[in-house]
């Protein structure tokens, strides 16, 4: 009776978030599980000492950019200057994958939160090319915040210590920029968000479906249209009632987790749509969690005091007033006329500008890699395809289901696929890889048609994908239609191709690992 008084008098007065606490951080280590993971898997084949962009040219460039590595560091922050060795990278990564294990597992405090944000903040600085997309910033914010929300040595599932509520609200900020951030970069940006046309195309478009994603295009139109406008409702009104009191919260909070939860089942978006839950969960305090918990499990649930010790309140208060500073710029770009997306204001990432699918592609571009060992390369040679492993080559094979895993390689693909080799030069050391069956590269398809041997000869090919109407009888789930070259037929006695090798600085390692 004493417990159940007690668990009233917390739903009665201020909101608590012990409970709210304990979720945010398993979600937040199941997403820094996964991104690790990613890292320890695709780091090497990708910046590895022969990866595509080797991360030790990318240093030595940025050192003679700024002048020193001392500079160099201030401005991308990263272990990775002290050594960049493929073994450092292995050993961060699985650092950062086990730790967040410990995470996931019900325990953490700020000690293990800020190492993993000083891992991943290091993995995304070195990442180039392919650690360019937004969630990667949002995880390092969301990740900087989670270390001033635990407590500082307590690893206990639920610390006595009370979760600071002004961090809480830091956790709602952010949620608020990233919707109304991607909201309004959609109003500016493709007349399809303004016409409630931009679901026509964007399950076919984006850039890995899943096996829902063609279900949900062959949708009827009128329940595509709706769900642009429920698009708006999550993303444009519902973040104003998340600073609410506690009705208007909650029920912004499920209007969100429903829009997130569609974007999850309808595509790949890698960790987006999980990582974007985590800021989400706190906008429900404890009052919301316990309606949907055992008795049992409430009984042992006691209140947490309601006071912070004076010297965590002086640190909570003082990362209040910091991200407020470094909120202006953020805030200017997204009332001004000229909004960006996706950028980081400062060099740790602290605050950044968020923005999702400002323009809708209507067609999908796929640039499928080609080899063949015949001894003249004509068109009409025995041309055998290197499958993706998320982006469509056969048109046989479903989409799989790949989220919250990150495919670096494939979405950078897809961007290549929408623009040309010189944009993306690091398709050229690919090639070379693809001539001599680099193990490295070859790890990052679904698998290698030349078991055996190197192709004599490797090419490009573009096409334009759409989604097969269903129950065609031939069983295809895609159509497609050549558009022409993309990469032009090369050999390993191409001069061109060495030329290009050399220029880029990538043929020195490359003679070296060969």
């Amino acid at each position: 009776m004493e417990t159940e008084t007690k668990t009233a008098d917390v739903q009665r007065g201020k909101p608590t978030y012990q409970i709210t606490r304990f979720i945010l951080f398993r979600l937040l280590g199941l997403v820094y599980a996964v991104a690790f993971l990613v890292a320890a898997q695709q780091l090497i084949p990708l910046i590895g000492a022969h990866g595509l962009l080797p991360v030790g040219l990318f240093l030595n460039r940025v050192h003679d950019a700024l002048g020193s590595d001392w500079a160099g560091f201030w401005r991308l922050p990263s272990i990775f200057w002290l050594n960049h060795s493929d073994t450092a990278l292995l050993v961060v990564s699985w650092t950062g994958f086990a730790l967040a294990c410990i995470v996931v597992a019900g325990f953490g405090n700020s000690i293990i939160f800020a190492v993993l944000w000083v891992l991943y903040l290091s993995i995304n600085h070195v990442g180039q090319d392919w650690y360019g997309y937004g969630w990667e910033s949002q995880l390092c914010e969301t990740g900087f915040l989670a270390i001033f929300l635990a407590p500082f040595f307590d690893l206990r599932p639920f610390p006595k210590s009370p979760a600071p509520v002004p961090v809480i609200w830091l956790f709602r900020w952010l949620l608020f920029r990233l919707l109304v951030g991607a909201a309004l970069i959609k109003l500016r940006g493709d007349p399809c968000w303004r016409d409630l046309t931009a679901l026509y195309y964007y399950f076919e478009t984006q850039p890995c479906a899943n096996p829902f994603s063609r279900w949900f295009h062959f949708l009827p139109r009128p329940i595509l249209q709706a769900g642009v406008i429920f698009n708006f409702l999550a993303e444009l009104i519902a973040p104003w009632f998340i600073f609410w009191p506690r009705l208007a919260r909650h029920t912004a909070g499920v209007v969100i987790a429903l829009f997130f939860g569609a974007l999850i089942i309808s595509g790949n978006l890698s960790f987006l749509d999980y990582l974007s839950l985590v800021a989400v969960v706190a906008c429900f305090d404890d009052s919301f969690w316990r309606r949907f918990m055992p008795r049992r499990w409430r009984e042992r649930l006691e209140p947490a005091p309601a006071r912070l010790g004076l010297p965590q309140l002086m640190i909570v208060w003082a990362i209040v007033c910091v991200v407020a500073f470094l909120s202006i710029r953020p805030v200017l770009n997204l009332i001004g006329n000229h909004q960006i997306m996706n950028t980081s204001f400062d060099p740790f990432e602290l605050v950044n500008t968020y923005g999702a699918f400002g323009s809708i592609g209507r067609e999908l571009y796929v640039v499928v890699f080609e080899g063949t060992d015949e001894e003249f390369p004509y068109r009409d040679s025995d041309w055998k395809e290197y499958p993706y492993r998320g982006v469509p080559v056969d048109l046989k094979k479903m989409p799989p289901i790949i989220a919250p895993y990150q495919l670096h390689f494939d979405w950078q693909m897809w961007f290549a696929a929408m623009a040309s080799p010189d944009e993306y030069p690091w398709t050229i050391h690919l090639v070379w890889k693809l001539l001599h069956n680099d193990p490295l590269a070859l790890r990052l398809f679904a698998g290698n048609p030349f078991p055996d041997h190197p192709p004599r000869f490797v090419r490009a090919t573009s096409y334009k994908y759409r989604f097969a109407p269903p129950g065609k009888p031939e069983g295809r789930v895609w159509e497609r239609e050549k558009i022409g070259d993309w990469f032009p037929v090369v050999s390993l006695h191409d001069h061109q191709l060495s030329d290009w090798m050399e220029l880029e600085g990538w043929l020195p390692a490359e003679q070296n690992g060969h």
